[in-house]
């Protein structure tokens, strides 16, 4: 494959997830990322708010949320991961409806600050729609959500304190590039909180060419190892890798027409817990002076 063709195809993908996340956000989930269920996530209210206090979330954190923030995309919680101080800068990468922004803003308080990034301008106009609810309800105004490609976050060198990302990198066609860019946008000693669809072993072909299964967060996950080793090469310490079994076993419970096909396509006796994982990655960029193992970070 040529280098040109290579960019054509990764630009393809980026199409492909945009305009599904544009559909769910004006909200078609049938036209959106996984037919009758979006990316990642629940297919309605009851469902979206069920399946975030499975995979972490309190049910006062989730009442309050401006309405529509939570559609269900979640599959961790990167929040309480990261474990956010007042005063930080937080950056979420693949924002959608503003979700894990409007619940890091009071965690770092009214010095800190709450950036989501996003690429669908569908998703940006749900969450800001929200901004005037969240300033409301918490006197605060430290949120912002910005037009971008995590590829090529719009934000300059060092400026944040923490980067959490939730169920979105596996939809990168370009995931070595999204960790580069989070050591960039890191200051030093900052902290990486990634919520995030893994593979324990490669799926079967027959899967992984499925593009409702691209767009589905699947067919673009990565093996657990492959994770580890992207953010050791982009410098960053400390990584830390844990496997939570919970998150894909709701999900194969919803009876989705994407995941009875997924099922059908896997050899037989075989579930899709046994190829997919939710992963919850923890890692740290190296301090001032500290010596680390990946490329340019010394």
């Amino acid at each position: 494959m040529t280098a040109t063709q290579d960019v054509l195809d990764q630009q393809a993908v980026r199409e492909k997830v945009r305009a599904g996340y544009a559909a769910i956000a004006e909200g078609d989930p049938k036209r959106g990322a996984c037919s009758s269920a979006s990316c990642c996530g629940a297919s309605d209210a009851d469902g979206a708010l069920a399946l975030a206090e499975k995979v972490g979330y309190s049910v006062d954190e989730l009442k309050a949320l401006p309405d529509g923030a939570n559609m269900g995309l979640s599959c961790g919680n990167p929040v309480a991961l990261a474990a956010l101080r007042p005063g930080e800068t937080v950056v979420d990468l693949g924002s959608g409806g503003g979700f894990d922004v409007f619940l890091a803003g009071p965690r770092v308080g009214a010095e800190g600050r709450a950036i989501g990034v996003d690429m669908t301008p569908e998703m940006l106009a749900k969450a800001r729609r929200n901004i005037a609810s969240y300033r409301t309800r918490t006197g605060l105004d430290n949120v912002e959500f910005r037009l971008g490609e995590i590829e090529a976050l719009p934000l300059p060198d060092e400026t944040a304190d923490v980067v959490i990302s939730n169920c979105v990198l596996n939809l990168s066609p370009d995931k070595p590039r999204v960790w580069s860019e989070i050591a960039r946008v890191l200051r030093p000693g900052g902290r990486v909180a990634v919520s995030d669809l893994a593979l324990r072993r490669p799926l079967p072909p027959a899967v992984a060419e499925m593009v409702e299964a691209l767009v589905g967060c699947i067919a673009g996950a990565v093996l657990v190892s492959e994770t580890e080793r992207m953010a050791r090469a982009a410098g960053l310490v400390d990584i830390m890798l844990e496997e939570k079994d919970l998150y894909v076993d709701t999900m194969t419970s919803w009876n989705d027409p994407l995941y009875a096909r997924i099922v059908e396509a896997l050899p037989a006796g075989s579930k899709v817990g046994d190829y997919v994982t939710s992963l919850a990655v923890s890692a740290r960029k190296p301090a001032e002076g500290e010596s680390c193992c990946g490329p340019g970070c010394c």
